[in-house]
């Protein structure tokens, strides 16, 4: 199904978080955060490596302790490919020790890190290590006099604690930074990074803090983020949510994925299903998303239940059933099969996988040729 909306996204400029370009007119970048004890190698690893194959482009990690960023260290070396961030509080020596560790960004909360000169510390080290710093304001955690100032917290007070620090970084030459701007309410939040937006060109990492449980925390996140994604602010985002690290990164893909920022795995449409239904709709979509788990190829496939919209949705998807006795499978906008209900998810999802397989083959033998093309049109000289 196409879209016609297409999002402007604000110009800001590009850093590197170790292989993933956050900003300029890289893809907005998917970032989910470890709940393992850190201290704990084998379990931060396998953590680590779960979120990637659900999508996650940056992972960060808590260095509460300096023994925290020993295992840090130890963590890199087995997910070297895995651009990590290192969440540093409190504590600057921990930041020192997770960039000499081999992190590929430090995050620094500037209202609890301490003096300026201890800041100015972490930013030669970021410096002399060439890794990018995360600003990170929470509303739980403004400086003492901001608090006085402002009585409560507000979106101006978020954005004045992120100009103090941004300007301590431009003090010292740092320009390699991006921000973030978290509380729990929506419209502070929104509200606080609009205003940042068209004050600096550095990249904004998204996100709405201690947004609450898997349900809760995923509309409130969908909604936040959603209103700064239309508006073309963000470069990654990160889904905080109560519930299992690889939750936080299937939301953040299915935030981007409705707002046409990127696409991955199966776009699965389905209705909610009525007593028209001609099959259980809620249990094969479940089954499916279950099955469906290891793909990253992006694909649409709809799964109606009933006559009434199901052609219609089936036939602009690239694989689609429309309940019926029994129920029509299209595949490319025509039916292709009449399957019955106990057939009907092993059909698709081979179908599916099919396709998927086709595409593939396609794509590589269209790279190759266009390979074979470009040498028989650009020769390599032989002198």
């Amino acid at each position: 199904m196409t879209s016609h909306h297409q999002i402007t996204r604000r110009v800001s400029r590009a850093i590197r978080v170790g292989r993933v370009t956050v900003g300029g007119s890289a893809p907005v970048a998917v970032q989910t955060m470890t709940n393992t004890d850190t201290e704990n190698v084998d379990a931060t690893v396998a953590q680590i490596q779960a979120a990637v194959k659900a999508g996650a482009d940056i992972v960060r990690v808590s260095v509460p302790t300096v023994k925290a960023a020993e295992a840090f260290g130890q963590i890199k070396q087995r997910v070297g490919y895995v651009p990590l961030v290192a969440d540093i509080h409190f504590n600057y020596k921990c930041g020192i020790a997770a960039a000499e560790a081999g992190a590929d960004c430090l995050r620094i909360n500037p209202g609890n890190i301490g003096s300026d000169r201890k800041v100015a510390e972490v930013i030669a080290c970021a410096k002399h290590h060439g890794i990018p710093i995360r600003i990170g304001v929470n509303a739980g955690s403004l400086e003492a006099d901001l608090q006085e100032k402002y009585g409560e917290p507000n979106a101006d007070a978020l954005v004045e604690s992120a100009l103090r620090h941004i300007e301590i970084l431009k003090r010292h030459n740092f320009e390699d930074f991006k921000v973030s701007l978290k509380a729990s309410e929506v419209f502070m939040t929104v509200f606080a990074y609009r205003k940042l937006a068209t004050l600096i060109d550095q990249p904004l990492h998204l996100g709405i803090t201690e947004a609450g449980g898997l349900r809760a925390g995923s509309v409130k996140s969908a909604i936040g983020m959603g209103m700064m994604l239309a508006d073309g602010i963000g470069d990654t985002i990160r889904v905080s949510l109560a519930a299992d690290p690889i939750e936080e990164v299937k939301v953040g893909w299915d935030i981007l994925k409705s707002l046409h920022l990127r696409s991955r795995g199966i776009n699965l449409v389905a209705c909610p299903s009525c007593s028209r239904q001609n099959f259980d709709v809620i249990k094969a979509v479940a089954e499916l998303e279950s099955r469906f788990d290891d793909i990253d190829q992006p694909l649409d496939l709809a799964v109606i239940g009933c006559v009434v919209n199901g052609p219609g949705e089936a036939r602009e998807a690239a694989i689609g059933v429309a309940g019926g006795y029994p129920n029509s499978i299209f595949v490319d906008g025509k039916i292709q099969h009449k399957v019955h209900n106990d057939q009907l998810v092993d059909v698709l999802e081979r179908l599916v996988r099919t396709k998927l397989a086709e595409r593939k083959a396609a794509a590589a033998a269209n790279a190759e040729a266009g390979a074979v093309d470009e040498a028989t049109t650009n020769p390599i000289p032989t002198a």
